[in-house]
Protein backbone atom coordinates (compact mmCIF):
# COMPACT_ATOMS: atom_id res chain seq x y z
CA UNK A 1 0.00 0.00 0.00
CA UNK A 2 1.26 3.47 -0.79
CA UNK A 3 0.52 7.05 0.24
CA UNK A 4 0.35 9.82 -2.33
CA UNK A 5 2.13 13.01 -1.26
CA UNK A 6 2.25 16.14 -3.40
CA UNK A 7 5.47 18.05 -2.95
CA UNK A 8 8.14 19.90 -4.91
CA UNK A 9 5.89 19.93 -7.98
CA UNK A 10 5.59 16.19 -8.37
CA UNK A 11 3.78 13.17 -6.99
CA UNK A 12 5.83 11.16 -4.49
CA UNK A 13 4.89 7.66 -3.35
CA UNK A 14 5.76 6.41 0.14
CA UNK A 15 5.02 2.83 1.17
CA UNK A 16 3.06 2.15 4.35
CA UNK A 17 5.18 0.12 6.74
CA UNK A 18 3.61 -2.80 8.65
CA UNK A 19 3.26 -2.34 12.38
CA UNK A 20 6.23 -4.15 13.94
CA UNK A 21 7.13 -4.96 17.51
CA UNK A 22 7.08 -1.69 19.50
CA UNK A 23 10.77 -2.02 20.33
CA UNK A 24 11.60 -1.66 16.65
CA UNK A 25 9.65 1.55 16.17
CA UNK A 26 11.81 4.66 15.94
CA UNK A 27 14.97 2.61 16.42
CA UNK A 28 17.98 4.32 14.77
CA UNK A 29 19.59 2.59 11.83
CA UNK A 30 22.03 -0.15 12.94
CA UNK A 31 24.98 1.54 11.30
CA UNK A 32 24.39 4.64 13.46
CA UNK A 33 24.12 2.86 16.79
CA UNK A 34 26.40 0.44 18.54
CA UNK A 35 23.97 -1.82 20.38
CA UNK A 36 25.97 -2.84 23.44
CA UNK A 37 23.29 -3.07 26.11
CA UNK A 38 20.43 -5.47 26.71
CA UNK A 39 18.24 -4.71 29.75
CA UNK A 40 17.97 -7.33 32.46
CA UNK A 41 15.05 -9.69 31.92
CA UNK A 42 14.31 -9.49 35.65
CA UNK A 43 13.95 -5.69 35.69
CA UNK A 44 10.27 -5.75 36.63
CA UNK A 45 10.46 -8.50 39.24
CA UNK A 46 11.14 -6.55 42.46
CA UNK A 47 10.44 -2.85 41.93
CA UNK A 48 6.98 -1.78 43.19
CA UNK A 49 4.94 0.52 40.94
CA UNK A 50 2.39 2.94 42.35
CA UNK A 51 -0.46 4.79 40.67
CA UNK A 52 0.26 8.50 40.39
CA UNK A 53 -2.69 10.09 42.17
CA UNK A 54 -5.98 9.30 40.45
CA UNK A 55 -4.35 8.93 37.05
CA UNK A 56 -3.72 5.68 35.22
CA UNK A 57 0.03 6.27 35.24
CA UNK A 58 2.19 4.04 37.41
CA UNK A 59 5.62 5.16 38.57
CA UNK A 60 8.37 3.06 40.12
CA UNK A 61 8.75 3.55 43.88
CA UNK A 62 12.22 4.93 43.08
CA UNK A 63 12.96 7.31 40.19
CA UNK A 64 16.31 8.58 38.90
CA UNK A 65 16.99 12.31 38.75
CA UNK A 66 19.65 13.77 36.47
CA UNK A 67 20.14 17.04 38.34
CA UNK A 68 23.71 16.23 39.36
CA UNK A 69 26.44 14.26 37.56
CA UNK A 70 24.96 14.51 34.05
CA UNK A 71 26.69 17.69 32.88
CA UNK A 72 29.97 18.27 31.10
CA UNK A 73 31.83 17.86 34.39
CA UNK A 74 31.03 14.14 34.45
CA UNK A 75 32.19 11.37 32.09
CA UNK A 76 29.59 10.12 29.61
CA UNK A 77 30.37 6.43 30.17
CA UNK A 78 29.55 6.81 33.85
CA UNK A 79 26.23 8.43 32.91
CA UNK A 80 25.46 5.45 30.70
CA UNK A 81 26.37 3.00 33.44
CA UNK A 82 24.11 4.79 35.95
CA UNK A 83 21.13 4.76 33.58
CA UNK A 84 21.68 1.14 32.62
CA UNK A 85 21.84 0.05 36.24
CA UNK A 86 18.66 1.99 37.02
CA UNK A 87 16.70 0.40 34.18
CA UNK A 88 18.02 -3.06 35.08
CA UNK A 89 16.54 -2.55 38.56
CA UNK A 90 13.12 -1.51 37.29
CA UNK A 91 13.64 2.25 37.56
CA UNK A 92 11.72 3.36 34.49
CA UNK A 93 11.34 7.06 35.34
CA UNK A 94 14.14 9.48 34.40
CA UNK A 95 13.63 13.04 35.63
CA UNK A 96 15.29 16.07 34.01
CA UNK A 97 14.91 19.83 33.66
CA UNK A 98 15.99 22.35 31.06
CA UNK A 99 18.69 23.85 33.30
CA UNK A 100 20.33 20.64 34.52
CA UNK A 101 24.03 20.46 33.75
CA UNK A 102 26.42 22.23 33.88
CA UNK A 103 26.06 23.93 31.48
CA UNK A 104 22.27 24.23 31.34
CA UNK A 105 20.82 21.80 28.81
CA UNK A 106 23.74 19.38 28.89
CA UNK A 107 21.96 16.77 31.02
CA UNK A 108 19.16 16.54 28.47
CA UNK A 109 21.71 16.28 25.66
CA UNK A 110 23.51 13.46 27.49
CA UNK A 111 20.27 11.60 28.17
CA UNK A 112 19.25 12.07 24.55
CA UNK A 113 22.44 10.32 23.49
CA UNK A 114 21.70 7.46 25.92
CA UNK A 115 18.21 7.18 24.42
CA UNK A 116 19.75 6.86 20.96
CA UNK A 117 22.23 4.18 22.01
CA UNK A 118 21.61 2.20 25.19
CA UNK A 119 17.83 2.69 25.31
CA UNK A 120 17.19 2.55 21.57
CA UNK A 121 13.86 0.80 21.03
CA UNK A 122 12.79 1.03 24.69
CA UNK A 123 11.14 4.47 24.67
CA UNK A 124 7.70 3.03 25.43
CA UNK A 125 9.03 1.40 28.61
CA UNK A 126 10.32 4.73 29.93
CA UNK A 127 8.79 7.71 31.69
CA UNK A 128 10.75 10.85 30.78
CA UNK A 129 10.02 14.12 32.53
CA UNK A 130 11.37 17.64 32.17
CA UNK A 131 10.65 21.06 33.63
CA UNK A 132 11.01 24.78 33.09
CA UNK A 133 10.97 27.61 35.59
CA UNK A 134 14.51 28.47 36.61
CA UNK A 135 16.83 30.70 34.59
CA UNK A 136 17.82 29.10 31.30
CA UNK A 137 18.87 31.94 28.97
CA UNK A 138 19.46 35.71 29.24
CA UNK A 139 16.76 38.31 29.02
CA UNK A 140 13.19 38.62 30.27
CA UNK A 141 11.92 35.44 28.57
CA UNK A 142 14.41 32.96 30.00
CA UNK A 143 12.87 31.96 33.33
CA UNK A 144 9.75 31.69 35.52
CA UNK A 145 6.26 30.90 34.21
CA UNK A 146 5.22 32.88 31.16
CA UNK A 147 3.57 31.08 28.26
CA UNK A 148 6.43 32.14 25.98
CA UNK A 149 9.11 30.72 28.25
CA UNK A 150 7.41 27.43 29.10
CA UNK A 151 6.50 26.50 25.53
CA UNK A 152 9.84 27.62 24.07
CA UNK A 153 11.69 25.73 26.77
CA UNK A 154 9.68 22.58 26.21
CA UNK A 155 10.48 22.72 22.48
CA UNK A 156 14.18 23.09 23.24
CA UNK A 157 14.10 20.15 25.68
CA UNK A 158 12.49 17.91 23.07
CA UNK A 159 15.20 18.81 20.56
CA UNK A 160 18.02 18.22 23.03
CA UNK A 161 16.71 14.76 23.91
CA UNK A 162 15.66 13.91 20.37
CA UNK A 163 12.14 12.87 21.36
CA UNK A 164 8.71 13.79 20.05
CA UNK A 165 7.21 14.20 23.51
CA UNK A 166 7.95 13.90 27.21
CA UNK A 167 5.69 11.92 29.48
CA UNK A 168 5.52 14.64 32.16
CA UNK A 169 6.26 18.34 31.87
CA UNK A 170 6.41 20.52 35.00
CA UNK A 171 6.20 24.12 36.01
CA UNK A 172 9.46 24.00 37.97
CA UNK A 173 8.54 26.80 40.38
CA UNK A 174 5.73 29.20 41.14
CA UNK A 175 6.02 32.58 39.41
CA UNK A 176 4.70 35.38 41.66
CA UNK A 177 4.54 37.89 38.79
CA UNK A 178 2.78 35.88 36.08
CA UNK A 179 -0.94 35.08 36.39
CA UNK A 180 -1.31 31.45 37.41
CA UNK A 181 -3.92 31.09 34.66
CA UNK A 182 -1.23 31.86 32.08
CA UNK A 183 1.25 29.35 33.50
CA UNK A 184 -1.34 26.58 33.76
CA UNK A 185 -2.73 27.50 30.34
CA UNK A 186 0.73 26.97 28.88
CA UNK A 187 0.90 23.51 30.48
CA UNK A 188 -2.53 22.70 29.05
CA UNK A 189 -1.33 23.78 25.58
CA UNK A 190 1.81 21.67 25.90
CA UNK A 191 -0.34 18.58 26.42
CA UNK A 192 -2.94 19.43 23.77
CA UNK A 193 -0.20 20.08 21.20
CA UNK A 194 1.36 16.65 21.82
CA UNK A 195 4.51 17.87 23.49
CA UNK A 196 3.72 16.05 26.76
CA UNK A 197 1.30 13.40 27.98
CA UNK A 198 0.85 14.73 31.52
CA UNK A 199 1.68 17.87 33.50
CA UNK A 200 2.85 18.58 37.03
CA UNK A 201 4.09 21.32 39.32
CA UNK A 202 7.11 21.54 41.60
CA UNK A 203 7.68 23.31 44.93
CA UNK A 204 4.24 24.96 44.99
CA UNK A 205 2.89 25.31 48.54
CA UNK A 206 -0.51 23.98 49.55
CA UNK A 207 -2.48 27.12 48.69
CA UNK A 208 -0.86 27.59 45.28
CA UNK A 209 -1.28 23.88 44.57
CA UNK A 210 -5.03 24.11 45.15
CA UNK A 211 -5.25 27.09 42.82
CA UNK A 212 -3.15 25.46 40.09
CA UNK A 213 -5.04 22.15 40.25
CA UNK A 214 -8.41 23.93 40.04
CA UNK A 215 -7.33 25.84 36.91
CA UNK A 216 -5.98 22.72 35.21
CA UNK A 217 -9.13 20.76 36.05
CA UNK A 218 -11.25 23.49 34.44
CA UNK A 219 -9.05 23.35 31.35
CA UNK A 220 -9.43 19.58 31.14
CA UNK A 221 -5.74 18.76 31.67
CA UNK A 222 -5.50 17.54 35.26
CA UNK A 223 -2.34 17.93 37.29
CA UNK A 224 -1.25 14.39 38.08
CA UNK A 225 1.93 15.00 40.09
CA UNK A 226 3.67 17.42 42.44
CA UNK A 227 7.44 17.40 43.01
CA UNK A 228 8.35 18.80 46.44
CA UNK A 229 11.56 18.47 48.43
CA UNK A 230 11.00 16.06 51.33
CA UNK A 231 13.12 13.99 53.68
CA UNK A 232 13.63 13.29 57.39
CA UNK A 233 15.44 16.61 57.83
CA UNK A 234 13.09 18.67 55.66
CA UNK A 235 9.40 18.26 56.50
CA UNK A 236 7.90 21.44 55.13
CA UNK A 237 5.22 19.57 53.20
CA UNK A 238 3.86 18.23 56.50
CA UNK A 239 3.75 21.59 58.30
CA UNK A 240 2.44 23.36 55.19
CA UNK A 241 -0.36 20.81 54.80
CA UNK A 242 0.72 19.92 51.26
CA UNK A 243 0.66 16.18 51.95
CA UNK A 244 -3.00 16.31 53.00
CA UNK A 245 -3.84 18.62 50.09
CA UNK A 246 -2.39 16.20 47.54
CA UNK A 247 -4.33 13.32 49.10
CA UNK A 248 -7.54 15.32 48.97
CA UNK A 249 -7.04 16.45 45.37
CA UNK A 250 -5.89 13.05 44.10
CA UNK A 251 -2.51 14.32 42.93
CA UNK A 252 0.53 12.05 43.05
CA UNK A 253 3.91 13.12 44.40
CA UNK A 254 7.59 12.59 43.73
CA UNK A 255 9.85 13.61 46.60
CA UNK A 256 13.19 15.05 45.54
CA UNK A 257 16.27 15.09 47.80
CA UNK A 258 15.05 12.15 49.93
CA UNK A 259 18.69 11.85 51.06
CA UNK A 260 18.98 15.55 52.00
CA UNK A 261 21.67 16.26 49.41
CA UNK A 262 23.71 13.31 50.68
CA UNK A 263 23.43 14.08 54.40
CA UNK A 264 21.33 10.94 54.89
CA UNK A 265 24.09 8.67 53.60
CA UNK A 266 27.31 7.39 55.13
CA UNK A 267 29.25 10.28 53.55
CA UNK A 268 29.05 12.66 56.53
CA UNK A 269 29.09 10.27 59.48
CA UNK A 270 32.68 11.21 60.31
CA UNK A 271 32.55 14.88 59.30
CA UNK A 272 32.77 16.75 56.00
CA UNK A 273 34.97 15.03 53.36
CA UNK A 274 36.98 17.28 51.06
CA UNK A 275 35.31 15.90 47.92
CA UNK A 276 31.76 16.37 49.22
CA UNK A 277 29.11 18.86 48.07
CA UNK A 278 29.25 20.57 51.43
CA UNK A 279 33.01 21.12 51.22
CA UNK A 280 32.73 22.41 47.63
CA UNK A 281 29.69 24.59 48.28
CA UNK A 282 27.52 22.66 45.80
CA UNK A 283 23.88 23.01 46.96
CA UNK A 284 24.65 21.92 50.53
CA UNK A 285 25.72 24.45 53.14
CA UNK A 286 28.44 23.18 55.51
CA UNK A 287 26.71 25.15 58.30
CA UNK A 288 24.05 22.44 58.42
CA UNK A 289 26.63 19.82 59.33
CA UNK A 290 27.12 20.88 62.94
CA UNK A 291 28.64 18.49 65.50
CA UNK A 292 25.09 17.88 66.83
CA UNK A 293 23.81 17.08 63.34
CA UNK A 294 26.64 14.62 62.72
CA UNK A 295 25.88 12.99 66.07
CA UNK A 296 22.22 12.65 65.09
CA UNK A 297 23.14 11.24 61.69
CA UNK A 298 25.14 8.54 63.40
CA UNK A 299 22.13 7.78 65.60
CA UNK A 300 19.97 7.42 62.50
CA UNK A 301 22.61 5.17 60.99
CA UNK A 302 22.38 2.91 64.05
CA UNK A 303 18.61 2.62 63.59
CA UNK A 304 19.11 1.73 59.93
CA UNK A 305 21.68 -0.92 60.80
CA UNK A 306 19.25 -2.50 63.26
CA UNK A 307 16.71 -2.67 60.42
CA UNK A 308 19.25 -4.35 58.14
CA UNK A 309 19.50 -1.27 55.93
CA UNK A 310 22.01 1.38 55.02
CA UNK A 311 21.18 4.91 56.15
CA UNK A 312 20.30 5.84 52.55
CA UNK A 313 17.95 2.88 52.24
CA UNK A 314 16.17 3.75 55.47
CA UNK A 315 15.84 7.41 54.47
CA UNK A 316 14.19 6.42 51.19
CA UNK A 317 11.97 3.84 52.89
CA UNK A 318 10.88 6.51 55.39
CA UNK A 319 9.81 8.84 52.56
CA UNK A 320 7.84 6.00 50.94
CA UNK A 321 6.14 4.86 54.15
CA UNK A 322 2.33 4.77 54.18
CA UNK A 323 2.35 5.23 50.35
CA UNK A 324 1.50 8.94 50.63
CA UNK A 325 4.51 9.65 48.42
CA UNK A 326 4.26 8.01 45.01
CA UNK A 327 7.99 7.79 44.30
CA UNK A 328 11.30 8.93 45.75
CA UNK A 329 13.65 10.74 43.37
CA UNK A 330 17.29 9.79 43.84
CA UNK A 331 20.53 11.01 42.28
CA UNK A 332 23.73 9.06 41.86
CA UNK A 333 27.36 9.52 40.92
CA UNK A 334 27.98 5.81 40.31
CA UNK A 335 25.92 2.68 39.58
CA UNK A 336 26.56 1.20 43.02
CA UNK A 337 24.65 4.06 44.62
CA UNK A 338 21.62 3.32 42.44
CA UNK A 339 21.73 -0.32 43.51
CA UNK A 340 22.00 0.63 47.19
CA UNK A 341 19.03 3.00 46.94
CA UNK A 342 16.92 0.47 45.06
CA UNK A 343 17.43 -1.94 47.95
CA UNK A 344 15.20 0.31 50.07
CA UNK A 345 12.08 -1.30 48.60
CA UNK A 346 12.88 -4.55 50.38
CA UNK A 347 11.73 -3.07 53.70
CA UNK A 348 9.27 -0.17 53.66
CA UNK A 349 7.61 -0.94 57.00
CA UNK A 350 8.39 0.92 60.25
CA UNK A 351 7.37 0.17 63.80
CA UNK A 352 5.97 2.93 66.00
CA UNK A 353 9.15 2.80 68.11
CA UNK A 354 11.35 3.22 65.05
CA UNK A 355 9.38 6.21 63.83
CA UNK A 356 9.54 7.84 67.26
CA UNK A 357 13.31 7.33 67.44
CA UNK A 358 13.75 8.75 63.94
CA UNK A 359 11.64 11.79 64.85
CA UNK A 360 13.73 12.47 67.94
CA UNK A 361 16.95 12.49 65.88
CA UNK A 362 15.79 14.23 62.73
CA UNK A 363 13.20 16.91 63.42
CA UNK A 364 14.39 20.50 63.54
CA UNK A 365 17.07 20.08 60.87
CA UNK A 366 15.22 22.27 58.37
CA UNK A 367 17.56 21.34 55.51
CA UNK A 368 15.54 23.02 52.77
CA UNK A 369 17.48 25.09 50.25
CA UNK A 370 14.22 25.64 48.33
CA UNK A 371 12.43 27.25 51.27
CA UNK A 372 11.74 30.51 49.45
CA UNK A 373 10.43 29.00 46.22
CA UNK A 374 8.19 26.55 48.10
CA UNK A 375 6.65 29.26 50.28
CA UNK A 376 5.73 31.80 47.58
Amino acid sequence: MTRVCKGAGEIQLFPFLPIADYRLRNTPKPELVQMTYTPAETRYDTMPYRYCGRSGLKLPAISLGLWHNFGHDFGHQNKRDICRKAFDLGITHFDLANNYGPPPGSAEEAFGEILRTDFAGYRDELIISSKAGYRMWPGPYGEFGSRKYLISSCDQSLKRMGVDYVDIFYSHRFDPDTPLEETMGALDHIVRSGRALYVGISSYNSQRTREAVAILNDLGTPCIIHQPSYNMLNRWIETDGLTDTLDELGVGSIAFTPLAQGMLTKKYLKGVPQDSRAAQGKSLAPDWLTPKMIENLNGLNDIAAARGQTLAQMAIAWVLREQRITTALIGASKPEQVEDCAGAVENLEFSADELAAIDALSQGGDVNIWAKSSSD
